[in-house]
């Protein structure tokens, strides 16, 4: 068996020596890659696919499920903080049949299906009452989390005790509700009336007044109707406070973030906004003239009068005037007693503008405006890193922003420049509570390891390719180039004697009695002696 390996080994050392340079890089390479290919092959069969086989449980419900799994010795990871957990792809299926059957997963809570199972007549009035509340809320949680948007919800409701007598009056109930939301999920109009009315009709003796629908977030859900267009009215105008503030803080934001860095700037605005909306009408008199203050002149009528006589005759009595009197007339009297008589009389009749307006005044208009800016510095611990004049740029921009922001019909006084510095406020100081997080990404990525074999295999391929074409191309080389050669084939002469070594002994004895005769008279002394 030795003898065996070892002719095994000296053959396979004489295959590797009689290889040239190029084919035992070829042949190492070849062999490489089969071996990682298999490697390969083998490590992502063997490898187990992991599915989730529940998602968006709470942790008691998680925990059960996963002691359930321990104990069957199926493989089993948690994922998404607890929420979710993952277990083979071929068992997902079997094994929420499996799972349903035992009642598993168990949330706690209590839901129709209980009074089925453990109703009895030793209950109290105050013990179903209980019961069938908390019931009740489940089962409203329950259809709220169909809803898309939704991913889990909390109903607490509020329902009043019966009076004793008849002729007390029913108390209406009351319902507060927490919705966990998906993230940047906005929720329509018609959804949030469907979610009030799902409610109202649930509970018994319960108005959308009495209820209260928010988020994790802290983000409440207005019904929007007639009956309470006070709170929408609320709702509306908070809503659009809201909006003006944060389309000015994104400028501002956007702005000094591409001046000093988008995480040393953070910005606040406040804004008082006035939602009075005013119908009036105006009744306008001008002079088309407004330099000269006049009209435009549509008629003229101008009378002249003038007489030349003696006083008396001059005189007279004007019209509708007494004795001595004049009216719309002028005497001038001569030193001779006689005098001129001359009455000027002119009317116009100008036109004026006359204008009517009536102006409806919408709401929204910015009645004030506050920018208060915080910068961190270059130099974090360095406050003079941050030049004066830099703050004064800031200061210059946040007050055009407000100049041009602010109605200036609604402020009440100048908006001068004084006014606007104490509407903006630019403070420099180092940033401590700057917040980090985690770039936990959800979605699995493929270690380096993979890329690192996958860019070696590549790489071995593309060896392996320029290799073979080389070497193709020279075998096609050598078929073009290779001549036929013509070996001579050599065909001994029957006549002719073959040499033997007697015969050849014999020339060399003759050669040497003609050539050397004492040298061959010597060998024959010693051959006769020796016999």
């Amino acid at each position: 068996m030795k003898e065996t390996v070892q002719k095994y080994i000296h053959t396979m050392k004489d295959f590797w020596q009689g290889r040239t340079r190029k084919q035992k890089i070829s042949l190492g390479a070849s062999i490489f890659f089969v071996l990682t290919v298999a490697v390969l092959t083998a490590f992502f069969t063997s490898r187990t696919s992991l599915e989730p086989l529940y998602s968006n449980l709470s942790p008691a419900e998680t925990g059960s499920i996963k002691e359930s799994l321990d104990a069957r010795g199926i493989k089993s990871e948690i994922a998404d903080g607890g929420n979710t957990i993952l277990v083979p792809k071929e068992s997902v299926d079997s094994l929420k049949v499996e799972l349903a059957a035992e009642g598993i997963p168990k949330s706690g809570s209590i839901d129709y299906s209980f009074f089925s199972q453990n109703a009895g007549l030793g209950m109290t009035d105050n013990e179903f009452f209980v019961l069938k509340l908390d019931a009740m809320q489940t089962e409203l949680a329950d259809l709220m989390k169909g809803i898309d948007g939704v991913n889990d919800a909390k109903v607490m409701i509020n329902l009043p005790e019966k009076g004793i007598f008849v002729s007390d009056n029913e108390q209406p109930a009351s319902a507060s509700i927490v919705l966990n939301t998906s993230p940047g999920y906005q929720f329509k109009e018609d959804q949030i009336n469907a979610l009030y009315h799902l409610v109202a009709k649930s509970v018994p003796n319960l108005p959308t007044d009495n209820i209260v629908i928010m988020n994790q977030y802290f983000e409440y859900f207005d019904l929007k109707n007639e009956n309470n267009s006070s709170g929408a009215s609320f709702a509306s105008q908070h809503q659009i406070k809201q909006q003006i503030e944060r389309d000015v803080q994104r400028q501002v934001q956007n702005l000094l973030g591409t001046l000093m860095g988008h995480d040393k700037v953070v910005v606040s605005v406040t804004a008082d906004v006035d939602f009075t909306q005013e119908n009036r009408e105006e009744n306008i008199v001008e002079p088309v003239d407004k330099e000269n203050m006049e009209g435009i002149a549509i008629s003229a009528q101008r009378i002249t009068e003038t007489f030349t006589g003696n006083a008396d005759q001059a005189g007279g009595i004007p019209e509708g005037g007494n004795p001595g009197e004049t009216t719309g007339a002028q005497y001038l009297e001569g030193a001779n007693g006689n005098g001129d008589y001359e009455r000027v009389e002119e009317t116009i009749n100008n036109e004026v503008s006359r204008i009517r307006k009536e102006i409806t005044e919408s709401p929204y208009k910015v009645r004030d405006l506050g920018i208060q800016v915080m910068v961190e510095p270059p130099t974090p611990d360095d406050r003079n890193s941050l030049p004066q004049e830099r703050v004064e740029d800031i200061t210059k921009i946040l007050g055009t922003i407000v100049r041009t922001t602010i109605d200036k019909g609604s402020l009440g006084e100048e908006l001068t420049d004084e006014v606007i510095e104490d509407k903006v406020v630019v403070s420099v100081q180092p940033f401590n509570g700057k917040v980090t997080f985690d770039n936990n990404n959800t979605v699995e990525k493929l270690p380096w390891w993979v890329y690192l074999v996958g860019g070696l295999l590549l790489a071995g391929i593309v060896v392996l390719l320029l290799l073979f074409m080389r070497s193709r191309k020279k075998e096609v080389e050598e078929e073009y180039v290779m001549e036929e050669k013509y070996e001579q084939i050599r065909v001994p002469d029957v006549n002719k004697e073959f040499e033997t070594e007697g015969t050849m002994k014999k020339k060399q004895l003759e050669k040497m009695a003609k050539e050397k005769p004492e040298d061959f008279a010597k060998l024959l002394r010693t051959w006769i002696s020796e016999d």
